[in-house]
């Protein structure tokens, strides 16, 4: 057995990770190749740039794991700034104004939400990582080229809204797979006629990993070894995860 197979054999797990915003999902988690000192990294589910908060590094064995974690129900907290919208919905690109007779009222708000709630068809940003004709969608959107994205099926199980005072509103998403915030907030413009995008978005959340158990590797080497849960111990989560939603 060679010593890289043995290494990769003796470091497998999950380490519930912190990205902080402005920051690539792929290229902060090819960061654990050096604290790890192993080669097989990968991840359960992007977080855009923007973003920050839960990012599931899958090391070792663990990375035939990584389907399964992306099954599981994720949490996001994100503020909205209405009455803008842009091509991306998130502070990547400069907001443009909305023209709006009337800020909608708190009600107007909270009807449009629960309304959002359920198994729904979704049509993802046209800046996502989708491809179209062997193409992510994103790149071709950056040409400036005609993107024309199918809506697919999400499940959106619960919006609360924390805060509105226009115009900033602030969420707690639960939802599943596939689910895009940034979708979301262009849907809530488009109905409530004032345009709308994501100005924070934190992912709080991924089944039983929370944001605050999450290893932030700027706090050291250690911190992040320590945090690795081993393969047996996340299919064990799994598999509770599992019981846990066929008793809903």
């Amino acid at each position: 057995m060679s010593s890289n197979h043995a290494e990769s054999i003796a470091i497998s797990g999950v380490v519930n990770l912190y990205k902080p915003a402005g920051r690539s999902s792929a290229h902060y988690v090819y960061r654990l190749r050096r604290v790890f000192g192993i080669r097989k990294v990968g991840h359960a589910g992007t977080l855009d740039p923007f973003a920050d908060g839960v990012l599931l590094a899958c090391l070792g064995r663990a990375t035939k794991l990584v389907e399964k974690l992306m099954e599981l129900p994720k949490h996001y907290r994100t503020t909205l700034r209405l009455g803008v919208t842009n091509e991306t919905f998130d502070p990547e690109h400069p907001f443009v104004d909305v023209p709006v007779s009337e800020p909608p009222g708190e009600s107007a708000l909270g009807a449009c939400l629960a309304g959002m709630v359920g198994n729904v068809m979704q049509i993802p940003p046209n800046f996502s990582a989708i491809r179209v004709g062997g193409v992510q969608s994103y790149v071709r959107a950056r040409k400036g080229k005609s993107v024309e994205l199918a809506a697919r099926p999400v499940r959106i199980d619960r919006i609360d809204l924390l805060h509105y005072e226009w115009p900033r509103a602030t969420l707690d998403i639960h939802c599943g797979r596939g689910t895009y915030i940034r979708a979301i907030a262009r849907d809530i413009g488009e109905a409530l006629k004032c345009g709308a995008c994501c100005e924070t978005l934190t992912r709080m959340a991924v089944g039983p990993f929370k944001v605050g158990d999450s290893a932030r590797l700027e706090s050291g080497d250690e911190g992040v070894r320590g945090a690795l849960v081993s393969v047996e111990e996340v299919t064990s989560r799994l598999h509770r995860a599992d019981d846990a939603g066929s008793a809903r």
